[in-house]
């Protein structure tokens, strides 16, 4: 299984890493670090992964953050609380890989800083017992910025558009991979390993609907490349994937239009001013920052719903119940999009916390107000139903018999929830039901080793982020991305360790990386 294609162009590095996100490149730059020659092969056309997409925020204890703050944290009190956050999913943790991730996560932090990503907090979050939850500024782009330039600077040959498709295996050892370009087949071989960051399945339509239920068949995806590639590959070896039908999925108001702020480059300078704003300046001026620029990802509060928010499509109609997982049905309604529809009452009962329209991590709970003041682009408020179906682009009779049902309905009058009859009438939208992430990774070893046939580590290949989870729950804002940059280290320099004891031939006519 080790000969050459002979179809196929051939290469050879020290380290091979499948995936250009947050664990693929923290992979590549450890492997580099240590001296090793480094193919990172990436099937989209740039860099990013589900980290670039991700709402932003890593929580860790004994942070330079928490420590100028006098707040004195352990990794120990993280497990424990980490555990609290996993208790609702009703599935056993790998503990080794928890423990793992909470103990390396604090140097993964100071790692991260050292290439110039500026963090903002720690936050707070419950049940942790205190704040340990810091959001990238000025968003998460800002990890795949420094990290790619980081990963450049020390000769990583990165190769976008060039998708894995098979490991290549010689005496039960995966010496490399089988790629194709837009050039054509490529075999790159590996002297010391293999590091699988290709991300989760969330993309695939078919592992959708046979792992997660047909109800999900529709939903679209956050990261269109996540289509479990390297899951089967690992099948393909007589691997398993663990937990895959756990996922998170919600839903989420449209993102606000890009701004000449979203175009600048994350420097050190730019991002530390930012920070010294939100530290410093008053809530008045800070709040219409955050919601216009910093954050990209608003998810509505369930407590709109519960309190009397109806749900309507482009043709002006609710769709079911809004209290009974209304999210995968707004994936099969037109155009995918819903808006919620309240009258005035509800709107000046959702002024602040604790009854907020939205909430973005670490930074802000956003009322009725803030909306009305700062996101222009997707709240609508008219006088009459008449008027806000002009606004919204719906049929103004439509809405109009629509909103008289649910004034009527018994599933309203039966939960209690709040009857629209009071203008002026609003309208907060489009929302959109996505998946964000499935995490089904495949199984590994304490060191990150994928588990082969009876369990046994796969010399030669290493997993990290949504591909290596093998177990690990990650219940929590923070953790996730957390995993990412910390099982990519790890696994990175694992592999980077084991050129040292790898007796592997050189392929015939592989061309060297460059370095």
């Amino acid at each position: 299984m080790n000969e050459p294609s002979p179809a196929a162009a051939q290469l050879a590095a020290d380290v091979v890493v499948i995936g250009g996100g947050g664990s693929g490149l923290a992979a590549a730059i450890e492997a580099a670090s240590l001296g090793r020659s480094v193919v990172l092969v990436e099937k989209a056309a740039r860099l990013g992964g589900s980290t670039a997409l991700s709402v932003g925020s890593i929580t860790a204890t004994n942070t330079p953050q928490q420590l100028r703050q006098g707040i004195l944290d352990s990794p120990q009190a993280h497990f424990e609380d980490l555990q609290k956050f996993n208790q609702g999913v009703g599935l056993a943790d790998n503990a080794k890989l928890s423990r793992l991730l909470v103990d390396n996560v604090p140097e993964t932090v100071r790692w991260l800083m050292s290439m110039g990503v500026e963090f903002h907090g720690p936050m707070n979050e419950l049940p942790h017992r205190k704040p340990r939850m810091h959001v990238v500024l000025p968003n998460s782009r800002a990890y795949i910025f420094h990290l790619g330039r980081r990963a450049r600077a020390l000769g990583v040959d990165i190769r976008t558009s060039v998708r894995a498709s098979a490991f290549i295996v010689a005496d039960g050892r995966v010496t490399g991979i089988r790629c194709q370009t837009p050039d054509g087949p490529l075999e790159i071989h590996a002297r010391g390993g293999v590091v699988l960051c290709s991300g989760d399945y969330s993309a695939s339509e078919d592992k959708r609907a046979r792992y997660l239920g047909s109800h999900m068949k529709a939903v679209n995806p956050v990261n269109i490349h996540n289509t479990g590639d390297g899951q089967d590959m690992v099948e393909a070896l007589g691997g398993s994937v663990v937990n895959r039908q756990l996922y998170l999925a919600g839903i989420r108001f449209q993102a606000p239009p890009a701004k000449w702020i979203h175009n600048l480059p994350p420097n050190r300078l730019l991002t530390r001013c930012m920070r010294l704003m939100l530290e410093r300046l008053p809530g008045a001026i800070v709040r219409p920052f955050i919601m216009s620029f910093l954050t990209g990802i608003l998810v509505p509060s369930p407590k709109l719903l519960q309190s009397g928010a109806m749900l309507v499509n482009r043709n002006g109609e609710r769709f079911g119940d809004e209290l009974d997982a209304p999210g995968p049905r707004i994936a099969q309604q037109p155009e995918q999009i819903a808006y919620l529809v309240f009258d005035a009452k509800l709107a000046a009962r959702f002024s602040g916390w604790p009854n907020y329209v939205s909430t973005a991590p670490g930074f802000a709970y956003a009322s009725i107000a803030d909306y009305r003041r700062n996101r222009k682009d997707i709240f609508h408020e008219a006088a009459t139903l008449e008027a806000l179906a002009a606004s919204i682009g719906v049929p103004a009779a439509a809405l109009t018999r629509t909103v008289a049902e649910y004034n009527t309905s018994p599933e309203r009058e039966r939960t209690g929830r709040m009857a629209a009859d009071r203008g002026p009438y609003v309208a907060i939208g489009p929302v959109r039901y996505l998946i964000n992430f499935t995490d089904g990774g495949v199984a590994v070893s304490d060191e990150l080793q994928v588990l082969g046939k009876d369990g046994q580590p796969v010399p030669g290949l290493y997993a990290a982020g949504f591909s290596g989870m093998g177990g690990v729950l990650l219940e929590g804002h923070g953790h996730h991305l957390g995993w990412a940059f910390t099982s990519g280290r790890l696994a990175g320099r694992k592999a980077a360790y084991n050129v040292a004891t790898a007796d592997i031939p050189e392929a015939a006519g592989a061309q060297p990386a460059s370095h």
